[in-house]
Order: C-alpha cells, then sequence, then structure tokens
C-alpha cells in the first residue's frame, strides 16, 4: 500500500463519521454518501495535499465532499432516477428525531446547521468551506432554525 493510500486510511478513520454524516446531510442517501466519501479519499491520494493540521486536513476533505455532492446532485444521473427511501443510520449518535428532521431541510440549509451545530465550525469557517459570505451563512441558519422549528416546534430549541 502506497504511503499516499496509508495517509488516506488514517484520515478515513480520524475523520470518517464527521465525513459521512455530511455527505449524507447533502445526499440524503447513504449509498450516494458513501460514495463521495470514497471519491474524497481516492482525491486524497491522487492530490496528496499537505497539511498544517488535522483540522485543515478535515477541512479540505470537507470541501471536497461538499464540492462532489454538488457535482452529483446536479449531474443527469441524478436526475434520471429514482430514489428508494432508507433508514438514516448514519445518525446513531443523533437525537433521531432532532437529526432527522435537519437531514430533511434542504440541503443549503440542513449542510450548515450540520457544520455549525455538529461539527462545531464557526460561521467563518463554514463560509470558508462553502465559498459562500458569512452573512450567507448567518442567514441561511436562521432560515433553517426556522424551518426546524415550524416542523419539530420549539421543544428542542429552549
Amino acid at each position: 500500500m502506497s504511503s499516499n493510500a496509508l495517509r488516506a486510511q488514517k484520515a478515513l478513520q480520524k475523520h470518517g463519521d464527521s465525513l459521512m454524516r455530511v455527505a449524507f446531510t447533502y445526499t440524503n442517501n447513504m449509498y450516494d454518501a458513501q460514495d463521495m466519501v470514497q471519491e474524497a479519499l481516492l482525491k486524497y491520494i491522487e492530490k496528496a495535499p499537505e497539511f498544517l493540521s488535522s483540522e485543515h486536513e478535515k477541512a479540505w476533505l470537507i470541501r471536497v465532499i461538499i464540492n462532489l455532492c454538488k457535482n452529483h446532485m446536479t449531474s443527469a444521473y441524478k436526475k434520471t432516477y429514482a430514489e428508494l427511501t432508507e433508514d438514516i443510520s448514519v445518525c446513531d449518535n443523533y437525537s433521531s428525531g432532532l437529526y432527522e428532521a435537519v437531514c430533511s431541510l434542504p440541503s443549503k440549509y440542513s449542510l450548515v446547521i450540520h457544520l455549525f451545530y455538529y461539527e462545531g465550525y464557526s460561521q467563518k469557517e463554514i463560509a470558508k468551506l462553502m465559498k459562500i459570505t458569512e452573512s450567507a451563512v448567518s442567514t441561511r441558519l436562521q432560515r433553517g432554525r426556522s424551518l426546524l422549528r415550524e416542523k419539530i416546534g420549539d421543544d428542542f430549541f429552549d
């Protein structure tokens, strides 16, 4: 196994759960999410980027996954196949009702909510990851919270 493949394997062990949750939040499909993580790891092996820290590595992988998910969601293939419903098993560690509600939001809201609340990124970091302005992140967080309140009520927001 090459040294880049070993680095990718270690990155998967370290950040795999987070990467799957980000991909699933975007795609709402476990199989697509797994494909996105695999593709991100292949890019990791191909590019062999150097990172300043583990957080830099994680941010790079998340950015790659976001780009892959965007490409996948707009592909001709995605527009022509019928999706099967499935369990949200990736969310086992989270309050299933709340996380399920987050996953059901439009991706532009669910992704920023996931990155902010579940991954602990700041609005500034999210803006950089998603290549949008901080005010857009703030607006998406606000609108996403509002949509969540409509879906699940105020019980989780006290």
